[in-house]
């Protein structure tokens, strides 16, 4: 199938920069570590971090569910959670009433190296709910390393543009890979937003809200691992053109004190606001 062969070809670009992480614990939750068939090709544009590209799934197999092309396009989110589950990762992907089955999805996440153990599907207002627990398949744990929950998140989109064109003008992605860019282009400096706050004994939670781009999630991780604090577990939300992301995070088994938090907020404003970078931040 030729989507397998885009996961494939996803694998053949691996960057030096993740080759040059292999194998080195960035925090008690999370590895960068080498990868065999997944990785992000970044090339660095303004006002972003990284652009990732991406093959494209096939579009051998239609995803996509009936819809009237006068219907107001609803906005695209993408949940990855590793709270909900301690023994795999779970994956939201909701659009509206759009989506179908997303067999196609579920293969593009198996040629990752991945397990999809449970999958159902929910209504509520916002639309259709397509829910995946899924684990690596060589050793049938959740996924720990934060490039492969980022090659997860940018393959889902992948596949959400490709059988869904539509949702390229409402995805950051959609200037890097899709066929309509966004009309809207956020100001990072306004749509950045930090907060700390202490979450029991032993970590604090960690709340970003910030415009999204290609290879945030390990951006993010590295920034928060480079200052010694522990990314214990997490939630990573695409909505749109916003990224939020969740974290409990500690440092030395314990909360992130008060002069560390500032350092830990200055450092993800300093980053998160960076227009260029001289090379890959992971």
């Amino acid at each position: 199938m030729a989507v397998a062969m885009a996961s494939c070809a996803l694998g053949a670009h691996l960057s030096n920069a993740i080759l040059k992480a292999s194998e080195t614990r960035v925090s008690s939750g999370f590895f960068i570590r080498g990868a065999k068939c997944f990785s992000i090709f970044h090339q660095r544009k303004l006002l972003s971090a990284a652009t990732t590209i991406t093959p494209r799934a096939s579009t051998s197999t239609v995803e996509d569910a009936s819809q009237s092309e006068n219907d107001t396009v609803p906005t695209p989110v993408v949940i990855i959670d590793q709270d909900s589950d301690p023994d795999a990762t779970v994956v939201e992907i909701t659009f509206g009433d759009r989506l179908g089955a997303l067999l196609d999805t579920m293969n593009a996440l198996k040629n990752l190296g991945l397990n999809v153990v449970k999958a159902n599907v929910f209504l509520d207002s916002s639309g259709k709910h397509n829910k995946f627990a899924i684990t690596k398949a060589d050793t049938g744990r959740k996924v720990d390393d934060p490039e492969l929950l980022e090659a997860i998140r940018l393959t889902i989109i992948n596949n959400l543009i490709e059988y869904h064109p539509e949702s390229s003008a409402q995805l950051a992605m959609g200037a890097a890979f899709g066929i309509v860019p966004p009309k809207q282009q956020i100001d990072v400096d306004i749509a950045t937003h930090i907060r700390i706050n202490d979450d029991g004994p032993n970590r604090s939670l960690l709340s970003v809200e910030t415009a999204d781009r290609p290879g945030l999630l390990v951006d993010i991780v590295k920034i928060i691992t480079d200052i010694s604090i522990a990314v214990q577990s997490g939630e990573f939300d695409t909505e749109g053109l916003l990224a939020k992301a969740k974290f409990h995070v500690s440092y030395k088994d314990k909360p992130i004190s008060k002069p560390l938090q500032l350092v830990l907020a200055n450092s993800l404003r300093y980053f998160l606001r960076r227009p260029f970078t001289e090379e890959s931040s992971f």
